[in-house]
């Protein structure tokens, strides 16, 4: 098999050492050998030499200006290298053949062997992984809990040049939904990747990325994240992200970690906030998954208030003059703006553009009376939440503090986003 690689392989090198010997043997500077698909292999010399060629040299083609020739060793080789192709994959279908009977009676040991190095494997670089990115191990329960302390993104941690800003998570029977607002760039979605990424590891057997977690039974996880539309099958961006919102919604459990960001982003504000609203509600009421519901429609910052499992966070920012910073951690309560514009003008959008988009939003965040009155869905949601706040509070035993701390509550329903 050597062999017939070798010749396969090397038919050049061969071709040239028989032209030099050939050369030197006839004294034909001219001498060379070639060869076509209709004669094979031949040496080719100018007539004006042919009456000097060997004696073992047989004619094979005469042209206007040479004659080409084929020598008994130039024969053999054409034989053995023409068929050196087919011998060789017949010889090595033989050898493999011979070798498949010879390891029949170790098949067994050969895959347990297989198994037990790739296991190993794994192992291994689950233990390199976890010295060199600095990684802890996860407990598992049977409980309904993920809890996590200084959780990671262990892709955007190695990223960054700066330091990446550690967040704590935590989801049980008591606390099944977090609505998570905040900047655009502040680390919401990042904070949502990394809770399903810390729970997939601790499931796998890796350390994880936090400083410790206590992880209880995960059966699936679903994600609802990003755009993109899918044309060719005649779906929209928002045919597609509905799409995947009622796979979640069909098909989630009470265990499964459910991630949800911006739903209802690609239709109607008001059409988008009541799907918003729905589905979080669903979440909350019927399936009892553990959910993370990032979100810029501030509305949804009420559900906490009919929904004792469901709990606001937000990513911190400070905002100093025209510019913000973005400090990535996470807090209890909803956020007060989403700096949508500053964003904006961080990415490039013209100053004139910002302008004219922040002399609008004054419009919008203050109506005249007349269009707050006509409009069909101004303060979507707001009758029923400040009805029910005010329900909820007792005139009789409330202080001037708790007062005043309420009128601010109603204040912010009332106000129409």
């Amino acid at each position: 098999l050597d062999e017939l690689r070798h010749i396969d392989d090397d038919v050049g090198s061969f071709l040239r050492e028989l032209e030099e010997k050939e050369r030197a043997r006839t004294g034909i500077s001219g001498l060379k050998i070639g060869f076509n698909r209709v004669h094979g292999y031949y040496i080719e010399i100018s007539r004006l030499h042919s009456d000097s060629v060997p004696d073992d040299y047989a004619r094979r083609q005469t042209l206007k200006a040479a004659e080409r020739f084929i020598t008994p060793e130039l024969k053999s080789f054409e034989n053995r290298i023409l068929s050196a192709r087919e011998k060789s994959l017949a010889c090595e279908k033989q050898l493999y053949d011979e070798l498949l009977t010879f390891i029949a009676d170790y098949i067994q040991a050969l895959q347990d062997n297989a198994r037990t190095i790739a296991e190993l494997d794994v192992y291994l670089c689950f233990a390199e992984i976890a010295e060199t990115l600095n990684l802890s191990m996860p407990r598992l329960c049977d409980d309904k809990l993920i809890d996590i302390r200084g959780g990671r993104h262990p892709v955007v941690e190695q990223l960054r040049n700066e330091t990446f800003i550690a967040n704590d998570l935590l989801l049980n029977e008591s606390r099944q939904m977090l609505v998570i607002t905040g900047p655009n760039m502040g680390g919401k979605s990042t904070y949502m990747r990394q809770t399903a990424l810390i729970v997939i590891l601790a499931h796998i057997g890796s350390f994880i990325p936090a400083d410790s977690a206590v992880i209880g039974k995960v059966d699936r996880i679903f994600t609802r994240i990003g755009a993109a539309d899918d044309l060719a099958s005649g779906r929209s961006t928002f045919m597609v992200e509905m799409t995947e919102t009622a796979t979640i919604l069909n098909n989630a459990t009470e265990h499964s970690l459910v991630l949800l960001d911006e739903i209802g982003r690609g239709t109607s504000t008001y059409d988008g906030l009541a799907l918003a609203w729905a589905c979080a509600q669903h979440l909350a009421e019927k399936t009892h998954s553990y959910s993370l519901f990032a979100t810029h429609y501030f509305e949804m910052t009420a559900l906490p208030e009919s929904h004792a499992q469901v709990c606001n966070v937000h990513m911190q920012a400070l905002e100093h003059g025209n510019e913000i910073v973005f400090l990535h951690s996470v807090r209890p309560g909803p956020a007060n703006q989403s700096y949508g514009l500053h964003v904006a003008a961080l990415a490039g959008v013209p100053a004139s553009v910002i302008a004219l988009a922040k002399k609008r939003l004054q419009e919008i965040e203050t109506p005249s009376p007349s269009k707050a009155a006509t409009s069909p869905q101004a303060n979507l949601f707001v009758g029923d939440a400040v009805h029910e706040k005010l329900q909820n509070i007792d005139p009789d035993n409330t202080t001037p503090q708790q007062a005043l701390a309420y009128l601010y509550e109603l204040q912010a329903l009332s106000k129409t986003k």
